[in-house]
């Protein structure tokens, strides 16, 4: 007799992706959520995430109140069903993540360069205005 995996978590799973499909298609299986490191320079806030496979051009990258959001797509690869996959992990789909930045930033100056993968988006801290001391005049 063969032996079965008992697996009593995967109809719970399966019934819980049916029901955020029902909200724009937000199913495990087909989006992700890109991991983010955040950190500042004495001028900037920097923000680095690993996009590996992602095109740069279905990127949009918009800063609205101090908060930074990255989103877009990967392409799906038809699958043949002749292959027998061990083990399937690479994701494809819509991502979206977004993030409130530790300092207030000029989002008009904001630069974005892709390398080797890694999206990196460089936003200027906005510059406050120095205190300007007022010489009190006596009549």
């Amino acid at each position: 007799m063969p032996l079965v995996r008992w697996t009593p978590m995967l109809p719970a799973l399966e019934e819980f992706d049916k029901f955020f499909e029902d909200f724009g298609g937000l199913s495990r299986g087909s989006n992700f959520v890109p991991a983010l490191d955040v950190y500042q320079t004495k001028d900037a806030v920097v923000v680095e995430t690993p996009l590996a496979g992602v095109d740069p051009d279905k990127v949009n990258i918009s800063i609205e109140n101090d908060v930074l959001t990255i989103e877009g797509s990967t392409e799906h690869q038809t699958e043949v069903d002749e292959k027998n996959y061990y083990r399937k992990e690479v994701r494809s789909g819509a991502f979206h993540r977004s993030v409130a930045l530790p300092a207030s930033v000029d989002g008009n100056k904001a630069k974005a360069t892709y390398e080797k993968g890694i999206l990196k988006v460089e936003i200027p801290k906005e510059g406050r205005a120095k205190p300007n001391t007022v010489k009190v005049e006596v009549k």
